[in-house]
């Protein structure tokens, strides 16, 4: 069954899931419909390219290699161990709109955490921001039998926020958690996202 999180609350991956080794991250969102118009003249939704992307971080909390960062422009990591299946430049339709494997048996020694990110590609020009984003979510899935085990939907208001900090998925001892994150941020693009680990 799954379990439906709340911003900040922690829950174990490997831990009661004997043998859980490959997910599924499937993220989500919508862009706002207009409020003004109807029918005939009714505003469609704004066109916002959200890209979904993986920071891969070590134990001491920084991103030591750019090749650990996984996005559309990269979408598998050199270890094998996490894979993006491509980019969604709309967001259109219903259920995840990008995913990302990840295979956790496969994760190097050195990496601790798992940061899973996603901005708006292009929202200085465009002026965009996740206030024009709705039913944004995270969820994880076991790929034996797809069984979702956990859903984390983004409710709060982050107008005027560029980038989300979704969630995070890390070693604790011998096992996974995954955290419910939910921060928005004032970062421009995945590059300045970068910079906050590498600093």
């Amino acid at each position: 069954m799954s379990v439906n999180l709340q911003k900040g609350q922690r829950v174990d991956l490997t831990k009661g899931n004997n043998g859980l080794s490959k997910i599924l991250v499937g993220l989500g969102w919508d862009a706002s419909a207009p409020a003004s118009g109807r029918g005939l003249f009714a505003k469609k939704a704004a066109n916002i390219d959200c890209d979904a992307s993986v920071l891969m971080i070590n134990n001491l909390g920084k991103l030591n290699n750019i090749e650990n960062v996984i996005y559309f422009g990269h979408l598998k990591s050199s270890c094998g161990s996490v894979t993006h299946t491509g980019d969604n430049m709309t967001g259109d339709g219903d259920g995840d709109d990008e995913q990302i494997l990840v295979d956790l048996l496969k994760i190097p020694a050195d990496i601790d955490k798992l940061i899973f990110v996603v901005n708006i590609y292009d929202c200085v020009n465009r002026h965009q921001d996740f206030g024009m984003i709705n039913n944004a979510f995270i969820r994880v899935v076991n790929t034996s039998g797809n069984q979702e085990l956990l859903k984390y939907n983004l409710s709060e208001n982050y107008a005027g926020k560029t980038s989300l900090i979704i969630g995070e998925i890390y070693r604790n001892n011998s096992e996974w958690k995954f955290s419910a994150t939910g921060e928005g941020t004032n970062d421009a693009s995945l590059k300045a996202i970068i910079g906050r680990y590498t600093k």
